[in-house]
């Protein structure tokens, strides 16, 4: 019995010790498979194990950490509590656990390291403390979309911003009032203003403010159209109307019904396209092309020109009817350059909204740049501020726009068409031949480059070469 007995016991003992490392193997498996990190400290601090997970996270190989303090990885919690008169590395020994707890590390090339904690102390049989295990868990993608949520709302909520327009001069205040009552009336708005001055965003902020916000907001830029295809697009056509025409279409009225469209300069508008505009605003309804059927349409008009419409109706290129349908309610942005105090407020906003963009660390302009832009003229408004931030993103290496990060068409900037070579285009006006062409020839013949030098949009810039009568081709043709 007693050899049985033995033999037994010697069975009994080798089964439990490959037992055991059977579950030895499977919890390493277990640890290094882990996506979080995992750190083992005895009761000074010193690393005695570190899973794979935590050298990825880290940047440090095992070999690196194991017998090091854990004050190599700089947690800012535990630094916090040593700076107040703690005694531990940590505040796990003195808490005797963590929950959830946020921390910043740093990898072994410095960049911070966001992490989730959860840890515990590790006691032995008789209770005594004899060290403390952590996982951390990587956060930094959270904290990051946090940061950029906070900045939106940072933005949204801009104290002298008005559905999307940035302002606290008199002129904007008095500009924000008119859209208030404006949008609360169901009659015809005609909206002025230079290129660039927002008239699309105060037509927005009449919808979105309006009885109509639950209805289509309808944007057609008039002059963007060829006077053949206007028609089309404003009224819609029947199948077989006209060559190309092999399917009915609904035309943008018809399509904003219950809500607003937007007709942006409505001074481009050709004389026959007005006769018709006209009967839609009087009579409620439109007749699509290759039919003479009228449909019904309920429609607020929001309309906006840059150009003057006293002028046109002089000229005999604007009804004198349709003005009158259009401009119940006439609203006045002002250019750039008559309310300077705006711009240090845009400048702000445009250089928080740019940086959430490109992640580049600007944070925010000297004061000689910021000089610089209050005294320029801004012939292209608001759009060549942005332009003129988005080309100082592009040259600025540190945390501050400088002025030589500004665009040439500012006084001291600096441009790469610019160096030594030509006279500046804007040093004329926007509107003036020789600038225009000047403007093509520094960008050869391109016209998106050329409309951002001159600080336009491509459209605008399309109108004044046509109304210079320039084309441009391969070559520019005076």
């Amino acid at each position: 019995m007693n050899i049985f007995w033995d033999l037994d016991t010697d069975m009994g003992a080798k089964m439990a010790v490959e037992l055991d490392d059977e579950y030895s193997q499977y919890w390493h498996t277990v640890v290094q498979t882990m996506l979080d990190g995992l750190m083992v400290v005895d009761p000074e601090g010193v690393i005695v194990f570190v899973n794979a997970a935590l050298e990825h996270l880290t940047g440090y190989s095992e070999e690196e950490l194991i017998g090091r303090s854990c004050e190599i990885l700089n947690c800012d919690t535990c630094f916090g509590a040593m700076a107040r008169g703690g005694n531990k590395h940590c505040a796990l020994f003195k808490d005797g656990a963590i929950r959830h707890g946020k921390c910043i590390l740093r990898r072994k090339d410095g960049r911070p390291l966001h992490v989730l904690k959860n840890a515990a102390v590790l006691k032995d049989s008789k209770g005594l403390v004899v060290g403390g295990v952590e996982t951390l868990a990587d956060c930094t993608e959270l904290v990051a979309k946090d940061e950029v949520i906070t900045s939106l709302r940072r933005e949204l909520s801009i104290e002298d911003s008005f559905e999307g327009m940035i302002g606290k001069s008199m002129v904007m205040q008095q500009a924000f009032d008119l859209i208030r009552s404006a949008a609360q009336s169901d009659a015809p708005v005609v909206i002025y203003g230079e290129s660039g001055t927002g008239k699309e965003l105060a037509a927005a902020a009449i919808h979105h403010l309006g009885s109509r916000f639950n209805g289509p907001f309808i944007k057609v830029n008039c002059a963007a159209l060829n006077e053949s295809l206007l028609e089309s697009e404003l009224f819609g056509h029947v199948k077989g109307a006209f060559t190309g025409a092999d399917r009915t279409r609904v035309g943008r009225f018809e399509a904003a019904s219950c809500g607003d469209i937007f007709l942006d300069e409505i001074g481009d508008l050709p004389l026959s396209t007005q006769v018709k505009l006209l009967r839609v605003l009087q009579e409620k309804e439109i007749e699509k092309v290759g039919d003479h059927k009228p449909v019904r349409v309920d429609v607020r008009v929001l309309s906006a020109t840059s150009k003057d419409l006293h002028h046109l109706m002089a000229k005999g290129r604007f009804r004198e009817d349709l003005y009158y349908r259009i401009g119940v309610i006439p609203v006045y942005l002002p250019p750039l350059r008559d309310r300077r105090e705006d711009i240090p407020l845009l400048v702000h906003a445009f250089i928080q909204r740019i940086r959430l963009k490109s992640r580049k660390p600007i944070r925010g302009i000297s004061k000689e740049a910021l000089e610089l832009l209050s005294a320029h003229d801004w012939p292209g408004n608001v759009r060549e501020l942005i332009n003129a931030i988005e080309y100082a993103f592009v040259l600025c290496r540190d945390e501050e726009i400088l002025p030589n990060h500004l665009p040439a068409t500012l006084a001291g900037g600096s441009h790469a068409l610019s160096r030594g070579r030509r006279r500046q285009p804007t040093q004329g006006s926007p509107n003036d031949r020789e600038t225009l062409l000047e403007a093509l020839r520094q960008t050869r013949g391109n016209k998106s480059d050329a409309a951002r030098l001159l600080g336009i949009s491509r459209v605008t810039l399309w109108k004044r070469l046509k109304a210079q009568g320039i084309q441009v081709e391969k070559t520019i043709r005076k």
